[in-house]
């Protein structure tokens, strides 16, 4: 069988840093080929050059056996090549119809807009994959997760034969991600090309065809998925296993520090207690919008339970917790919030590493306090984190999505907080840097810290934590030591509730 795409020997550097040194790829009809490494491995780099973003210093293309050259993003999908980039490019004051025809927009005989057949267009593009979306709703009013598939509509309903997929379901819960598979399928019984960039492996073995593995912009080897373990995979990548990707639990832990008791959601679910100790790491787990995230978010006012009593180092806190002034709050009790969203509700992209590093130290002081410069602290906080940038003023949207994580840890880690509620740790994170995300956060607990943490990774939640709390119908239905965890377990839990 012919292959869709060749690309040979491809090489490409940014000033002084080489971000790929001789990669070749082959892409075959009525596949899904995933494209695996750690951050900076060089597969994004190698897919903007297919896409047509940036140019490659030495090797050539091949599409259907006639080289190509692709001098701008136009070029490569007039050729017939779709791509989702994990960075969402839609436009927030725009419209969802109008984001997927921006600059193909059908027009009447007028030569204007036809909004009416661009809208019914829309809509029938978002029903094919089971989205009950207005397309007249503007992208700002949408959630992270919605976005995403949007992005995801506007390039499966390209006429394309390749497709790229770049961390199509960072955002997405176990339903969603099984819908984008689907449709994944039926590009694939097609005929089409696709390739899949995902740091999840449970994806990679459900859905992908053949695996080709980058590390540090050079190839490492291609296989087929049928002949490879995820242990295998882990170790092409950054050269070390699966299990040792976790630190060692905590043997021993000190007093409680965050009490939460008779806690209702809503009216219709059952009150619940839980607890979280000096020094420990508590998970809380189950299928997707169970009331893990709405837990959390009482906590900062973004949402009201009915009732419950919550004590936050020793401090009652009264709730509903005002929206305005919740994460002061939270602060004044020694307690740091990372939200999962860290571009659009975590970090200040236009800011530098300094600034977003110093912002929970600056909310702690009085309101007409002249402004520290905090040197020594943002020092401590990149060494200890090791952090990789050009520097303390280099902006945090130059950083990757790792050390990005990192900067939004070590705005809390710095201003020396007692308990961390986290959201999704290592989202869109690669292998090795959610290790050193994972050592952070057991060194924190260590240090007398407390933590805890929500996942859509099942496996990350069992490696990491010391219990896990498993959550159904916004009610807590299980709980167990996460040394005896295991995903069936976890699940049974959830389902049998």
């Amino acid at each position: 069988m012919a292959s869709l795409v060749e690309m040979s020997d491809i090489s490409k550097t940014f000033g002084g840093s080489v971000a790929l040194k001789g990669v070749s790829l082959e892409l075959m009809p009525g596949t899904v080929h995933a494209l695996m490494g750690e951050n900076g491995a060089g597969k994004s780099t190698l897919m903007k050059i297919l896409a047509g973003v940036h140019q490659p210093d030495e090797g050539e293309i091949r599409l259907k056996g006639e080289t190509v050259a692709f001098a701008r993003p136009k070029d490569a999908i007039a050729a017939g090549i779709s791509t989702v980039f994990q960075e969402l490019s839609l436009l927030p004051n725009l419209t969802i119809a109008e984001n997927m025809f921006l600059g193909r927009e059908p027009t009447g005989w007028l030569r204007t807009v036809d909004y009416r057949g661009m809208n019914q267009l829309a809509r029938r593009a978002l029903g094919e994959l089971g989205l009950d979306l207005d397309p007249e709703t503007l992208v700002s009013d949408l959630t992270i997760a919605e976005r995403q598939f949007v992005e995801i509509a506007h390039g499966i309903k390209a006429e394309a034969n390749v497709f790229i997929l770049d961390e199509p379901t960072a955002a997405l819960n176990a339903a969603d991600v099984e819908m984008l598979n689907r449709q994944i399928r039926r590009l694939r019984d097609a005929g089409k090309a696709i390739v899949y960039i995902s740091h999840r492996m449970e994806e990679i073995f459900a859905i992908c065809d053949t695996v080709t593995v980058l590390k540090d912009g050079e190839l490492i080897g291609t296989r087929t998925v049928a002949e490879v373990k995820p242990g295998q995979l882990i170790a092409m990548m950054v050269g070390r296993e699966l299990k040792d990707l976790f630190p060692p639990r905590a043997t021993a832990f000190g007093e409680i520090v965050v009490d939460i008791s008779d806690f209702r959601i809503d009216s219709a679910s059952k009150p619940f207690s839980l607890s979280l100790r000096k020094g420990e790491i508590i998970a809380l787990a189950g299928l997707e919008g169970q009331g893990q995230q709405k837990l959390l978010r009482a906590l900062i006012g973004q949402f009201h339970p009915v009732a419950g009593t919550v004590i936050l180092g020793g401090t009652k806190i009264a709730l509903p917790v005002s929206a305005a002034s919740g994460i002061r709050q939270l602060q004044a009790a020694r307690i740091g919030f990372v939200p999962e969203d860290r571009k659009d509700e975590g970090l200040f992209l236009g800011l530098p590493i300094s600034h977003n590093i110093t912002m929970a130290l600056h909310a702690g002081q009085p309101q007409l306090a002249p402004a520290k410069p905090y040197r020594r602290e943002i020092a401590e906080t990149l060494t200890s984190l090791q952090v990789k940038s050009a520097g303390a003023e280099a902006l945090v949207s130059s950083l990757s999505g790792g050390n990005q994580q990192k900067v939004l840890l070590g705005r809390y880690l710095a201003a020396d907080m007692n308990v961390l509620l986290i959201e999704e740790p290592t989202r869109g994170v690669d292998v090795g840097a959610k290790s050193e995300i994972y050592k952070l956060l057991r060194r924190f607990a260590a240090k007398g810290g407390a933590v805890i943490v929500l996942s859509r990774e099942t496996i990350e939640l069992i490696g990491l934590c010391d219990r896990i709390y498993v959550m159904h119908a916004n009610t807590l239905v299980g709980e167990m030591p996460a040394a005896e965890a295991t995903e069936h377990r976890i699940l049974d839990a959830a389902l049998v509730a």
